[in-house]
C-alpha cells in the first residue's frame, strides 16, 4: 500500500456523510425511540445540529440532554463535542464542492487502483477486529457443540443468509447433517424438530432480525445449544444464544452497507468454527472430505473429444 493510501487511513478526519447515515440506519433498530430521533437528526441535517449546543439540540428533538450523549457514544464518538465538531466537519464537506463519497473513504471520482487498495485495507482492519474480539472460550464451547450434534440447523436472511449456506456446505462435506434455512417459515418448523443434542446457529449482524430470532427462540425452547453469531452481542438474538460469537461492526456507507461490511468478519467466524469442528472429528472428517473430492473430481477434468 502506497503512504498516500496509508496517511488517507491514518487521518482523523470525520467520517463522509454518506457513512453516519448508514451507521444510523444500521443501529437505529437497536436504539431506543428518544435517540433514534436524535440519530436522524444529526444524520437528516449536520450542518443545522452542528450548530447547536447539547442542550439545544435535546430541545429540537424533544429528548434529553443525556439521551444526546447517549446517542453520540453509541455512534462512536467520545461524547457530544466530538459528534458536534465531526458534524461541523461534515457540513463543511458538503459545502466544499468536492466530489461525493460513495463510501466512507471511497469519492466517486477515485481511481479504481486507489478502490482496490482502499477496500483491501479496509477488509484487512475487519480481519483483525473480529479476530481480536472473538471470544475464544465461546468459540471453543460452540466447536464442541457442533462436532456432536444430531443435526444442525443455521438460520440466516439476506447477506447472512449466504454465509449460513457456506457454513452448511462446509460441514456437510466432513459428514454432518446440517442444513441452512433461508425461508423463514421452514427455519421454524425445522427448528420445532430440534432437540438436545441438536445444535442451531443464528446468523445476524444487527443482533435484532425477528426472522432469524424467532427459530432460534423455538430451538432454543426445544433444548438444542443455541448459537449466535452477531455484531451487537447485546442484541435481541442473545437472549435466546447459548454461546455467542461476535463479529466487527465495520464502518458503513452507502454503497458498503452493512451487508457488505459484516460479511467478511461472518465468514471468518464460521471458517474458525468449522476448522475446529474439522480439528475435532478428523477422524472421519478428513475421509468424508476425500470422498466428496473424488466424487467431484471428474467435473474439474478437461473432457477430451
Amino acid at each position: 500500500m502506497t503512504s498516500d493510501v496509508k496517511e488517507i487511513f491514518s487521518s482523523d478526519s470525520p467520517p463522509a456523510p454518506a457513512a453516519l447515515a448508514a451507521k444510523v440506519r444500521t443501529l437505529v433498530p437497536s436504539m431506543t425511540r428518544s435517540m433514534q430521533l436524535v440519530a436522524e437528526a444529526v444524520a437528516g441535517d449536520p450542518a443545522g445540529c452542528a450548530a447547536l449546543t447539547v442542550t439545544g439540540l435535546a430541545e429540537r428533538t424533544g429528548t434529553s440532554e443525556a439521551t444526546v450523549v447517549r446517542t453520540a457514544r453509541l455512534l462512536g464518538y467520545p461524547g457530544y463535542r466530538d459528534l458536534r465538531l465531526a458534524l461541523a466537519g461534515l457540513a463543511a464537506h458538503q459545502e466544499s464542492g468536492r466530489a461525493p463519497a460513495v463510501t466512507a473513504d471511497i469519492a466517486v471520482d477515485d481511481p479504481i487502483a486507489d478502490v482496490v487498495a482502499k477496500l483491501a485495507y479496509d477488509e484487512q482492519q475487519t480481519l483483525a477486529d473480529t479476530a481480536a474480539g472473538l471470544d475464544t472460550v465461546q468459540l471453543g464451547a460452540a466447536v464442541a457443540a457442533a462436532s456432536t450434534a444430531r443435526r444442525i440447523d443455521i438460520y440466516g436472511v439476506g447477506a447472512s443468509s449466504l454465509v449460513g449456506q457456506d457454513l452448511a456446505q462446509k460441514l456437510l462435506r466432513i459428514g454432518l447433517i446440517a442444513h441452512a434455512n433461508m425461508d423463514p417459515h421452514l427455519a421454524v418448523t425445522n427448528a420445532v424438530q430440534l432437540r438436545s443434542g441438536d445444535v442451531a446457529i443464528a446468523i445476524t449482524h444487527s443482533g435484532s432480525t425477528g426472522d432469524v430470532i424467532e427459530p432460534l427462540r423455538v430451538a432454543f425452547d426445544r433444548g438444542a445449544t443455541t448459537i449466535a453469531i452477531t455484531g451487537r452481542p447485546d442484541g435481541p438474538v442473545s437472549q435466546y444464544a447459548d454461546h455467542v460469537l461476535t463479529t466487527s461492526t465495520a464502518r458503513e456507507s452507502e454503497l458498503r452497507p452493512a451487508a457488505m461490511s459484516s460479511r467478511t468478519s461472518q465468514l471468518l467466524v464460521v471458517d474458525c468454527l468449522f476448522i475446529g469442528v474439522a480439528q475435532r472429528t478428523y477422524e472421519t472428517a478428513a475421509p468424508a472430505l476425500a470422498a466428496s473430492y473424488e466424487a467431484l473430481a471428474h467435473r474439474h477434468t478437461p473432457r477430451t473429444r
